[in-house]
């Protein structure tokens, strides 16, 4: 089903892998889709060191008033290039009184001072419009959502964090290494019941454990890609940022061409193909007629398997999930799947297709026919379906796939994203439900471990959710039922987005008040980094990842979001209830260090960390040093683009990051841009545990002269302890956010 190389290989003509060929490594890499783009995106003028301007911009209502108030307290006054700001997660408006709404009426009125586009609540998900209205053949798009990703299109989309959008809005630039390019190579058919999503969990299962494609680029080339449909392409696409890739871009052909000409926009479509010679950096060899119904088991994608073999080891499988589960849970609550089993057969509880992932009209047409004539029945089994933008809910009405689906039981709502990040159709404690969207992390689906709840969700295809749906729950794969998925023609309704979306055309009209809800808080103020830095370990994660959720929590605490304060409260509160009272802790005594208070006035903690530094380091000053707090966890950062995961932590005192590795590049970006310093160790045993102190004398000039190895000292019973830590390569842009002490105090006019 899924082969991966162990080494590189060119493809000759868009259809040959071999390991040799005429060109040489370095020239043939040029010759690949990802170079091409990239090269014409690069600023710098170095085939190595990019500095990337990107077309277009895109955020949603969770992350846009996070970006135009660090961009406003850096002097912005126009966007600089297209910014579309969407409104598909907030939209429930149900949380914290009026916040919600205040955060779209804000983004309305940054549309019209700075010259956006608006999209309003419940019209589409953000890479639903992006899909539509913004990709473009050969272009770049960033957005501050981590499924940024428009490569079927042809367009290479990168989901960030939303300083790296701050940059764009200021005219600089995305600036990485160049990266590794993987060829996805497609071959054969998928078989019938088989649908984008099984391919793509069948893929993540593959590559996220070995990091594979960590941040690489993913090339689907290869004679399968003409064999899916756009819509399928889309849905398999959208699930890359799963395998923590940078990004992701296909070959390009007449179907393609075909859903830019639906959607009025022939011009904005590509060819793209690889030269005649491209060399990848590694290979994933997929062999779709072999491909199977998948499922991903609480509580990552890339817990798979084909659902027959779950069907045949069931109790074996799902013990083995509970176990898993310790480790993620840590233990907070009794995590049990085995209890859904009813004569020899699952039973799960709730049936969910939605958002960027399940969301496609036709996804939802295939589900539609193969739920026709059925009823999800009347127990306890629900099922919700959401299309992922107001013109396919319109298509799907008009070609009858919405009244079979209504006439099931199942419900039909609008486009939002909340049942991906737990803000919608959250299951009852213990349930168990099966989604096509995009994640399954613990507590994704909105319950609260801190309250003693627990519901976990397994990943699947729309098509068989139905198929599971319409046999009352019990899981069954598509493949299993009668050939009953029919095939039907978009068409796209550009009145409905004309009609309701503002459009400023990137016409700024300073005249425009912005409307400030009293939520939306500017960013506290932050210090630069001092020459030493007293560091107090707050938390201590040992899990083998910890995700952006973990770190700071979605669901409603999302709402909080343009309150930097308000939500930082929420930080590390469903893996570590106590991080938040020590961070404050801490940076009060940070505080009273500023105002120039005596030592004696700090918590006896830190006045005895202080003692013992002067045993070596009797030079020190209050003035020269500063107090902070850092978290050390094995490998922070998969999941979600959330800048929040950072910024909470700086609002909190946090100066720095202690990991073996960091999950992905955003993160660490996240951190960069919120002057936190993103250290490594070396696997093994910590010189220090949660509570200790860590001093860093010189951390200042270690900085600014890119220092290789950082000298730091654990505290402990008054004594002190030598060990090293890493920072890893830093960009003369980095380096200075990180001295100045954030990107805000950088961009500072």
């Amino acid at each position: 089903m899924i082969k991966l190389y162990d080494g590189g290989a060119y493809l000759l003509n868009g259809t040959e892998l071999c390991t040799e060929a005429a060109q040489s490594k370095e020239e043939a890499r040029k010759g690949t889709i990802a170079w091409d783009i990239l090269h014409a995106h690069n600023k710098s003028g170095d085939e190595e060191k990019l500095n990337i301007r990107f077309d277009k911009l895109t955020s949603h209502d969770i992350t846009f008033v996070g970006i135009i108030q660090t961009a406003r307290a850096s002097g912005l006054k126009k966007f600089p290039m297209p910014y579309v700001l969407t409104n598909c997660h907030n939209s429930l408006c149900a949380v914290g009184g009026t916040i919600n709404e205040d955060d779209h009426v804000f983004g309305l009125s940054c549309a019209k001072k700075y010259g956006g586009v608006y999209v309003p609540p419940h019209m589409a998900v953000i890479h639903q419009f992006a899909r539509e209205m913004l990709a473009t053949g050969g272009g770049m798009i960033l957005g501050s959502d981590s499924h940024t990703r428009y490569g079927a299109l042809g367009t290479m989309a990168v989901g960030e964090g939303g300083p790296e959008l701050v940059k764009q809005l200021l005219n600089q630039t995305y600036d990485i290494d160049m990266p590794g390019v993987v060829a996805v190579y497609l071959k054969g058919e998928p078989a019938r019941g088989v649908g984008p999503q099984d391919v793509a969990l069948a893929i993540i299962g593959a590559v996220f454990k070995n990091g594979y494609v960590k941040n690489k680029v993913m090339e689907f080339v290869g004679p399968g890609v003409e064999r899916l449909s756009a819509d399928f392409r889309i849905g398999v696409d959208v699930m890359t940022t799963e395998t923590t890739c940078l990004s992701s871009v296909w070959k390009t052909d007449e179907q393609i061409r075909e859903f830019y000409e639906i959607h009025g926009r022939a011009g904005d479509y590509k060819e793209l193909k690889p030269a005649d010679v491209a060399y990848y950096d590694g290979v994933v060899e997929v062999d779709l007629s072999k491909v199977k119904p998948m499922i991903a088991l609480p509580f990552h994608p890339s817990n798979t398997y084909t659902i027959e073999e779950l069907n045949a080891n069931l109790e074996d499988i799902l013990a083995d999930c509970e176990e898993k589960g310790k480790v993620s849970l840590d233990g907070a609550v009794e995590f049990k799947l085995r209890n859904k089993i009813r004569n020899g057969k699952l039973l799960v509880d709730q049936g969910i297709i939605a958002g960027c992932a399940g969301g496609g009209f036709e996804n939802i047409c295939a589900a539609a026919d193969i739920m026709d004539g059925a009823y999800i029945g009347s127990d306890e089994f629900n099922m919700s379906v959401y299309p992922a933008s107001v013109p396919v809910y319109m298509e799907l009405i008009k070609n009858g796939a919405a009244a079979k689906l209504l006439k099931t039981g199942a419900i039909i709502k609008t486009a939002f994203c909340g049942p991906c990040f737990g803000a919608g159709d959250t299951p009852a404690n213990n349930e168990f439900s099966i989604r096509h969207s995009t994640r399954n992390f613990p507590n994704r689906e909105g319950s609260k471990l801190q309250s003693g709840q627990i519901a976990s969700v397994a990943l699947m295809d729309a098509r068989s959710i139905a198929a599971t749906a319409a046999n009352k729950g019990y899981l069954t794969p598509a493949t299993e039922v009668p050939e009953k998925i029919g095939k039907y023609k978009y068409f796209f309704d550009k009145s409905i987005y004309e009609n309701r979306v503002f459009d400023s055309h990137g016409v700024a009209d300073e005249s425009v008040e912005l409307k400030l809800g009293p939520n939306i808080k500017d960013w506290p103020a932050m210090v630069a980094l001092t020459d030493n830095l007293l560091l107090k370990v707050v938390s201590e994660i040992h899990d083998p990842v910890t995700t952006t959720d973990e770190l700071i929590p979605s669901g409603e605490t999302s709402s909080y979001r343009s309150n930097p304060l308000g939500l930082a409260e929420f930080a590390l509160s469903r893996k570590d209830p106590q991080y938040v009272g020590r961070a404050k802790a801490v940076r009060a005594d940070e505080e009273k260090r500023e105002a120039d208070t005596a030592l004696e006035e700090l918590s006896p903690e830190t006045v005895e960390a202080v003692k013992a530094v002067w045993t070596k380091f009797p030079e020190i000053t209050a003035k020269d040093t500063g107090i902070g707090s850092t978290i050390f966890a094995v490998k922070p950062g998969d999941g979600s683009a959330r800048e929040q995961a950072a910024s909470c932590q700086k609002v909190l005192g946090g100066w720095a990051n202690i990991a073996n590795e960091y999950a992905t590049k955003r993160y660490r970006s996240n951190l960069i841009n919120w002057g936190m310093l993103p250290f490594v160790i070396d696997e093994g045993e910590l010189p220090f545990a949660n509570l200790d102190y860590i001093f860093l004398p010189g951390i200042r000039k270690a900085v600014e002269e890119a220092a290789e190895e950082i000298k730091a000292y654990a505290v402990k019973d008054g004594t002190l302890k030598e060990f090293s830590l890493r920072l890893g390569a830093l960009t003369d842009t980095e380096r200075q956010i990180i001295l100045k002490g954030c990107l805000i105090n950088y961009n500072r006019v």
